[in-house]
């Protein structure tokens, strides 16, 4: 912006901004005041003097990305969302944390406009802003030309004691530094409070000197009230192009009230009548109204429309440039932000008959993806240290690694890798952060982001996995090693209650294959779904291909469940249900039932979440209410299933740690065998169940 405003105008819009955001916190009387009071004059300062945004269009492609890492601290979000322009009015400010508003008690992507991720839980936000730079990068390298930067903007963060407390930021910028993210800048609202109390308490390492040892570039304004010592530094962040910078800022937690600054009582709770009154008084701000904002500070702030509006024409005006020189380019530039699929890629997905073996599902995972990498430029992702295990790759494609040689940035192609036009990402042991980090890759926009581990390690990144679920991220996560089945890892590496955890998580879609075509069906699921994620859980072993002259056809899948086989020469006088590579252990029990002229059906069960959607006949096809009697077998815990055996079923289960053996002890000692489910189902026939299985 033009016509520096002075000291006393500059003090008058930040305290418009200061107060706005206290009053939210007391009239809804519940939020968190004193970060949005003591980070105000920095966040001022990057939003009107550095931000590249527009705010009448929050979802330009080539606008700079602000993430609030410090999600407690939303009211300041929202005052700045406000005073700048986007469609948040001031009734919605004033409903703060209120039923049906736009201003949660955490930002919320998707419901308020101008918030670019989820955050509010501590560490999520500034590993989001990690996949973000890592997609701008990627995106700059396939699609920038000489003399057309088209894709050319910064990813800013506000972080907190809080955020650099916990772990899963360590994993992201410490990827970040190796992979020199230049255009990632962290504003570190260093104001030594948390929660319960000083930071004296338990965080006194020194952020700065740890965030070096990551390769990043750090800088320290002592002030944070010094507008212009900010600036400064970001000036200073925004010319390194090789390293990701850490700005570490020194404030003071709930700024200006008498009693409270630098006090853990300002963190989580409202300041109270008396001491916002006293917080407003000493600072020179008016008692009344609530809710203030002065017209010189409203038109200042709103100069950021304009701003906005000319910056993205400037922009689209360099995009019809592009188009006419690079027209290809430009229109899959436009089909990748728009968020489509192109025609006829399902045309590459591969097809699998019994000739072709017995692969593992993991491996068919990985012929789908390098058949998928070369129609679908927008699929990236990698692994977490496992890609030779889980075959989560791009074989063809490059790695994603820094292009600076050692001797400064080099064009295109690198020794031992692509540079950032690779789409292999190497997460390194960090599931935590790729799952948050794949989360901002598709927050970014452009991408579809794939990250993988094994089954049991998904624990390892949950809290990732839900923030992506509650944004409706199309992020697809490929867990291999999905049961006992995986041997002799034992125990430790043997996932039981996992299926469960994640099938709990809402807006994830869970998808355990049986066969290979099944999981071609389960990959094409995943890549069109973008409301959301999906899990694939994939085998170590191998499992036969089921013979689709056979067998009805995996497009089932789809549905979530579907009748797989159905012995004939009457009705069904049971219904043996399974996921994944017991399906194969049914269907082989049926049949032997059948040879002894007992019919039953078989259901192949890949995902709970895609069956509950569908309408009741269809539900009541594969499940008729007519055939109570029922069967699960899924080698895992049995929590969950009781919805689809109802009261007369029984199931087939593991509900205690696995154990170090071969596969076919395993089986033999849980009673995964043909001969125990041939047993079983007799018994459910009989008006009985056979006891759990049980080791000792």
């Amino acid at each position: 912006m033009e016509n520096k405003p002075s000291l006393q105008q500059e003090s008058l819009f930040v305290n418009t901004l200061r107060f706005l955001a206290a009053d939210m916190v007391q009239t809804a009387n519940s939020g968190h005041p004193g970060m949005p009071m003591g980070a105000a004059a920095m966040a001022y300062t990057l939003w009107t003097r550095v931000l590249r945004h527009n705010p009448s269009n929050p979802r330009w492609a080539n606008r700079d990305r602000f993430v609030l890492s410090a999600g407690h601290g939303s009211a300041l979000l929202y005052g700045l969302l406000h005073l700048t322009g986007y469609d948040l009015p001031l009734d919605e400010i004033k409903r703060f944390r209120q039923w049906g508003s736009r201003t949660p008690g955490h930002p919320e992507v998707g419901l308020t406009p101008g918030v670019e991720a989820t955050t509010g839980p501590l560490g999520q936000g500034i590993s989001n802003a990690v996949g973000m730079a890592i997609a701008e990068n990627n995106l700059a390298a396939q699609f920038n030309r000489t003399g057309f930067p088209l894709v050319e903007h910064y990813t800013y963060v506000i972080a907190g004691d809080g955020d650099m407390s916990e772990g899963i930021s360590s994993e992201a910028c410490s990827l970040a530094g190796h992979l020199g993210l230049g255009r990632l800048v962290v504003l570190y609202d260093d104001n030594r409070v948390l929660l319960s109390g000083s930071t004296e308490l338990s965080f006194t390492e020194d952020v700065s000197a740890r965030f070096r040892a990551y390769g990043w570039q750090t800088y320290s304004v002592e002030d944070g009230n010094n507008t212009a010592e900010v600036e400064r530094a970001l000036t200073a962040a925004r010319g390194q192009s090789s390293k990701p910078s850490l700005i570490r800022v020194r404030t003071h937690i709930g700024y200006g009230a008498p009693h409270k600054q630098d006090s853990s009582e300002a963190h989580g709770s409202p300041l109270g009548v008396e001491e916002l009154r006293a917080a407003k008084q000493n600072l020179g701000w008016p008692q009344d109204p609530m809710f203030l904002i002065p017209a010189e500070a409203l038109d200042f702030y709103r100069r950021s429309v304009a701003d906005g509006a000319r910056l993205e024409k400037e922009w689209n005006g360099l995009l019809q440039r592009y188009e006419k020189e690079y027209p290809q380019e430009a229109k899959e530039f436009r089909r990748r932000m728009a968020g489509t699929l192109p025609e006829k890629w399902e045309d590459q997905l591969p097809s699998f008959s019994p000739s072709d073996g017995s692969p593992a599902t993991r491996k068919t995972s990985e012929t789908v993806l390098q058949k998928m990498g070369a129609v679908l430029p927008e699929l990236i992702g990698g692994s977490a240290d496992l890609a030779p295990s889980t075959f989560a790759w791009l074989k063809t494609e490059g790695n994603f690694e820094s292009p600076d040689d050692g001797k400064g940035k080099v064009e295109g192609e690198v020794a031992g890798g692509w540079g950032y036009s690779g789409r292999t990402i190497h997460f390194g042991v960090r599931e935590h952060a790729m799952g948050a980090i794949c989360n901002g890759v598709a927050l970014h926009g452009g991408f579809i982001p794939f990250g993988s581990t094994f089954l049991v390690f998904s624990d390892y990144m949950r809290g990732a996995i839900r923030v992506g679920a509650l944004s409706h991220l199309p992020c697809v996560w490929v867990f291999s090693h999905d049961s006992i089945f995986l041997g002799e890892d034992g125990p430790t590496h043997q996932p039981v209650e996992h299926l469960a955890a994640l099938r709990a998580i809402p807006n994830l879609v869970v998808l355990r294959p049986a066969d290979a075509n099944e999981t071609v069906e389960s990959w094409q699921i995943a890549l069109t779904r973008r409301n959301g994620p999906t899990a694939l859980i994939l085998t170590r072993q191998g499992v036969p291909v089921l013979d689709q002259k056979e067998n009805q056809s995996a497009q089932g899948t789809r549905m979530g469940a579907y009748v797989l086989w159905e012995a004939q020469g009457g009705t069904p006088r049971a219904i043996l249900m399974a996921s994944g590579s017991e399906v194969h252990l049914i269907l082989e029990a049926a049949k032997k039932l059948a040879l002894e002229g007992i019919p039953v059906r078989v259901v192949s069960f890949p995902s709970w979440e895609l069956f509950a959607a569908q309408d009741d006949a269809h539900r009541q096809w594969v499940l008729p209410a007519a055939i109570p009697l029922r069967l699960a077998v899924e080698a895992g815990i049995r929590q969950g299933w009781e919805r689809w055996i109802g009261e007369r079923g029984d199931m087939l289960s593991i509900d205690r740690y696995g154990a170090s053996a071969p596969m076919a002890v395993l089986q033999e000692k849980f009673g995964f065998t043909v001969e125990a489910v041939v047993q079983r189902t007799k018994d459910l026939l009989n008006g009985g169940s056979s006891p759990k299985i049980r080791v000792r």
